[in-house]
């Protein structure tokens, strides 16, 4: 089928949504390749989506109760809702750099080997110096394509793939029976094994650019951290006797040099202070069968997990 028949929608969860969703909105409705269908996941809470995505034609907003929500199992739900070609998940907070996100990202489905791609993550203005960087290594300027020969070389990063922006076949999502239907999070890479395994690619598209950063605390890196290694240790299939600690050392002496570089040396002490925390999460969430479930509570970032 020629690219430019491919139908793409978009599936967006959304939890106590601000002006930000109307603005990503309006952002993918000027894209140069036309998005179809926009399903918004919305978590319901006392804070209503704006009043106006009601009346816009593409947009169907699907009411999630909290206790109903899961990383996984939402967006599956909206997956299935598509009869698209091609499912682009996104959400609330990444924005759209320019017109061409959705049609850079299409382009990467030229390759019939390639099942998902995805967008490359900009630093928005008030990024911090070290997640500013943090940004660039995880999303270097360059694009790759991936297969599963490239674990020797990649490690863990072999199956990065985010759903902060990515793009998935759906012929591929479907017969390779979508995301994992409760999933702490880390959906993504999960999927992404799969569709590794089965002999397909994952895209890297840098020139599909979001706007996308967060300025997390110690314990927020601790707590994401901790979901992160349960998640792994959840899905052995995927990740077992895959290396993955090496690159984080790798990020941590990278941006000590880079800090370096800039003549900002005191910020190596927050760097390192981080990192601690990060690992700490890490390691804990690898054991997490071995932890009491009041301690599990207090390391976790998504309690309700824990609850059903």
């Amino acid at each position: 089928m020629p690219m430019n028949k491919k139908t793409v929608d978009v599936i967006i969860p959304t939890y106590k949504p601000d002006e930000t969703i109307k603005k990503l909105l309006d952002r993918l409705s000027v894209q140069t390749y036309p998005v179809q269908n926009i399903f918004i996941m919305n978590t319901r809470t006392e804070v209503d989506l704006p009043e106006e995505l009601n009346q816009m034609d593409n947009i169907r907003i699907i009411q999630i109760e909290p206790e109903a929500f899961d990383h996984g199992g939402t967006r599956h739900r909206g997956a299935r809702l598509s009869h698209a070609d091609l499912i682009l998940f996104m959400t609330q907070d990444a924005m759209p750099y320019n017109k061409q996100l959705v049609e850079q990202l299409v382009k990467a489905f030229e390759d019939e080997k390639v099942g998902a791609a995805f967008a490359r993550q900009l630093p928005d203005r008030d990024c911090g110096v070290i997640e500013r960087y943090t940004r660039s290594f995880n999303y270097p300027e360059t694009g790759r394509v991936k297969s599963i020969q490239d674990i020797e070389e990649l490690g863990v990063k072999t199956f990065f793939c985010s759903n902060v922006c990515a793009i998935y076949r759906k012929d591929v999502y479907d017969s390779l029976g979508g995301f994992e239907k409760k999933t702490i999070f880390n959906e993504d890479m999960i999927f992404a094994g799969r569709i590794l395994q089965s002999g397909c690619k994952i895209a890297y598209v840098a020139d599909a650019e979001v706007i996308h950063s967060h300025n997390y605390s110690c314990m927020q890196q601790f707590r994401r951290n901790f979901d992160l290694a349960v998640s792994q240790v959840e899905h052995p299939e995927v990740f077992e006797g895959v290396k993955s600690e090496s690159e984080g050392v790798r990020l941590v002496s990278r941006t000590a040099g880079y800090l370096l570089k800039i003549r900002k040396p005191w910020l190596i002490i927050n760097l390192v202070i981080k990192s601690g925390f990060k690992y700490m999460g890490y390691k804990l969430g690898q054991n997490y069968r071995k932890l009491p479930q009041w301690v599990v509570l207090k390391c976790t970032m998504n309690p309700r997990y824990w609850a059903f």
